[in-house]
């Protein structure tokens, strides 16, 4: 079971990186029948080229590292091993991928599981397995973790350890692949479960102030569910970092909550300044009169924020870059993340710009690189004005501005390191 490298420029895959959750758990469900040896590249594991001890070379793949995937799909093939491709990328342009593989699980393996293991057991195998319904959260194994962490290299893993409470997302951004992947229906694991099995990972570690990351898209959706999560969480003495929506945010008790809940960084989409942009990407959870009040909200309770922004939409002009840095700086967003809009293949966004699309190569469908020139403004100006964007809010002075007073931890470091990437990089580090 594989987790490949991405081969792209940027850090990506460089450094400490996340456990991967979804593969773990996979590896966690196929353990309680077959034998399981699990490979991250990312760590500096290497991919066997003889696979004469292994049955069956299962590999996980985003769009990212797609043709590292396919590379180690069709070396098992020519060695006549039974290859099943999985994750967002096969599922997604799952026709393309089934060139590489036997057989391509489409979106999650759980719910489809019971039919693949009958299959491998009987040597009967199908070009794509697709449920027709998705199980319900209840049915999910806890994840064993001595997967990934009975690697000699497991030092390379953050300390934070992923979770999952909820799956899918009915908001429907059309750059997004989570409605295809997981569902627009919501799905969530009873409370009890997600209580026990941060219980487990205290007992596991011999403390209770561990660090969590939320792997969910949209924690948040069902507002209830979260408020009791948080409020049982506030009893055990967790830390946590999640990706949310902002779309009740402004509600100073929802942050109040989280921070007592011990929530130290949020991760949010701001997406953009520009009001037609977001209209644009049907983003509707994000309203330009409220960023500030979630700011402020989360502020005053000590939640650092991971900002995202997004550039090289048809609307963005030189303009959008100077809102962005006066918003970054005015709200002293703590680890502001910057990326170049990517239509990814199987969205609808992906399928209204591909004429425009200036390459399939899907090494650099990272978020990092030049995918299409905006209307109103040249590719050169796009990349000179995020190149541009990216110093000066990493620049040590912008720094110290943004961080003043906050308490020292990771964060100031990831600025550090931001500072010294940012120094390097040159329009032509995007193309």
């Amino acid at each position: 079971m594989i987790q490949p490298v991405s081969n792209t420029s940027m850090m990506v895959d460089s450094g400490t990186v996340s456990m991967p959750l979804n593969l773990i758990m996979v590896a966690t469900l196929v353990g309680k029948l077959f034998d399981v040896t699990f490979i991250d590249e990312r760590l500096g594991n290497k991919v066997p080229d003889d696979f004469s001890g292994f049955d069956i070379v299962a590999v996980t793949s985003r769009t990212l590292n797609a043709s590292r995937a396919y590379q180690i799909g069709d070396a098992a093939l020519a060695q006549g091993k039974i290859v099943i491709l999985g994750g967002v990328h096969p599922t997604m342009l799952h026709e393309e991928a089934t060139a590489h593989c036997t057989s391509v699980v489409y979106g999650e393996i759980e719910s489809i599981w019971e039919e693949l293991a009958n299959d491998v057991m009987t040597g009967k195998m199908q070009s794509i397995y697709r449920a027709k319904e998705l199980k319900p959260m209840g049915s999910m194994v806890h994840p064993d973790f001595n997967y990934a962490l009975s690697s000699k290299n497991a030092k390379k893993y953050s300390s934070r350890i992923p979770l999952l409470a909820t799956k899918g997302c009915p908001v429907g951004c059309n750059f997004c692949t989570t409605p295809t992947v997981y569902g627009k229906s919501y799905r969530y694991r009873e409370l009890d479960l997600v209580l026990d099995e941060m219980r487990y990972h205290q007992q596991r570690v011999g403390k209770k102030n561990v660090n969590f990351s939320f792997m969910d898209d949209n924690i948040s959706f069902r507002p209830k569910y979260f408020m009791t999560l948080l409020e049982e969480m506030a009893k055990l003495g967790v830390h946590w970092n999640a990706n949310i929506s902002m779309n009740f945010l402004d509600k100073p008790e929802v942050a109040e909550l989280a921070g007592r809940s011990g929530c130290d960084l949020l991760s949010i989409g701001f997406e953009s300044l520009n009001p037609e942009t977001i209209k644009s990407v049907q983003k509707g959870s994000n309203r330009l009169g409220s960023y500030e009040t979630v700011v402020s909200n989360l502020h005053k309770n000590g939640i650092a924020i991971q900002g995202y922004f997004m550039f090289g939409f048809d609307n963005d002009t030189e303009e959008s870059f100077q809102l962005t840095y006066d918003f970054i700086m005015k709200n002293k967003i703590e680890f502001p993340v910057f990326s170049l809009v990517t239509p990814f293949p199987g969205t609808p966004y992906f399928d209204e710009m591909k004429p425009r699309i200036r390459h399939f190569n899907w090494d650099k469908y990272d978020t990092y690189h030049y995918m299409f020139e905006p209307s109103k403004m040249s590719g050169e100006k796009l990349l000179s004005n995020f190149v541009k964007l990216q110093q000066e809010v990493y620049k040590g002075r912008a720094i110290m501005q943004r961080m003043k007073g906050k308490p020292l931890n990771w964060i100031w470091l990831a600025n550090y390191m931001m500072n010294r990437f940012t120094g390097r990089l040159t329009p032509e580090s995007y193309l």
